[in-house]
């Protein structure tokens, strides 16, 4: 099979096309025939050294946790699927799926059915930021109806989902990014947009908010705490700036917490199901082929994306 490899790590031109054995899938997993592979900022750092590449280990090694594809076989004990079946999962984070790749093995717990309503290379996009957005407002942080919920880098891939999850739980979000992408923000459901670049987001916000999505880092986290309510919460997903954060939350009494994502099957089954019920769309900014994973990363690194980049295998 074709397989996205390096042999060390670095920029994108790292990456290169090789070939693999197909891999036959053990007791309780299932393989995947891939169609689309979502390309993640976690991919990239991982790719230059940083990122899950700890976990991994050494090179080569092949990138990309999410997959949507049709299941080709099936290992003994597996209940859930059957050959042909249309599914999309993050397998085996943070350790090796292999996602850039033609076909993936992984336990079948790991992926859920893909909902009818969504394209191989939309479900491609979903799992991995769609997970990271729901585990963090629904598991970590249990948003309520009628909460006012700030999510920074709202136009982005987690964001954009983050948002729409929000108000599917009755939230009133308030999301952050540039002026151009207000429009965007709108019709995916924020109340209200504040514009980063030119807004003082502290000042823009007004009345303290119940929840606090941090998907930039950094400063960003430790300025959010002066929006945050008395008994607010904030939950940081990128790993810098996490521990000052949590650090400076402690001192005011404040709740911050990190999270990363794992994987979860029944986690997208609410996903699925959001998307069944038109309540949850996946924006997919660009799609290119496998051979050209370089161009995606690089892509993606500009760091101006609204939405997923998708590989297409």
């Amino acid at each position: 099979m074709r397989v996205i490899t390096q042999l060390s790590t670095g920029g994108p031109e790292v990456l290169e096309l090789g070939e693999a054995e197909v891999p036959a899938p053990l007791p309780t997993e299932i393989r995947v025939r891939v169609a689309a592979a979502g390309v993640n900022p976690v991919d990239w750092k991982t790719r230059a050294g940083a990122g899950m590449a700890a976990v991994l280990g050494p090179p080569p090694f092949t990138v990309g946790w999410d997959v949507a594809g049709t299941v080709d076989a099936i290992g003994a004990g597996v209940t859930r699927f059957a050959v042909g079946d249309a599914v999309f999962g993050m397998p085996w984070f943070p350790r090796a799926a292999g996602a850039y790749a033609e076909f993936v093995t992984a336990p079948s717990r790991h992926f859920a059915h893909r909902p009818a309503g969504l394209s191989e290379v939309e479900a491609g996009a979903l799992p991995l930021a769609g997970l990271t957005a729901w585990q963090s407002l629904v598991d970590v942080a249990h948003v309520q109806p009628g909460e006012r919920v700030l999510v920074h880098a709202a136009a982005g891939g987690v964001g954009h989902l983050a948002v729409q999850i929000a108000k599917a739980r009755g939230a009133y979000v308030i999301g952050t990014a540039s002026v151009p992408k207000h429009d965007l923000l709108h019709d995916l459901g924020v109340d209200e947009a504040v514009d980063y670049r030119t807004e003082v987001f502290e000042r823009a916000v007004g009345a303290p908010v119940d929840l606090v999505l941090d998907l930039v880092g950094g400063q960003t986290s430790v300025r959010s705490l002066d929006v945050l309510a008395p008994n607010g919460r904030m939950v940081c997903v990128p790993s810098a700036g996490v521990a000052d954060a949590v650090a400076a939350a402690a001192e005011r009494d404040l709740r911050a917490t990190g999270m990363l994502v794992e994987p979860d099957g029944d986690g997208l089954e609410e996903l699925a199901h959001l998307v069944d019920d038109r309540r949850l769309r996946v924006l997919v900014a660009e799609t290119f082929p496998l051979e050209r994973a370089s161009h995606a990363h690089r892509a993606g690194e500009l760091g101006h994306t609204s939405g997923k980049l998708v590989l297409t295998v």
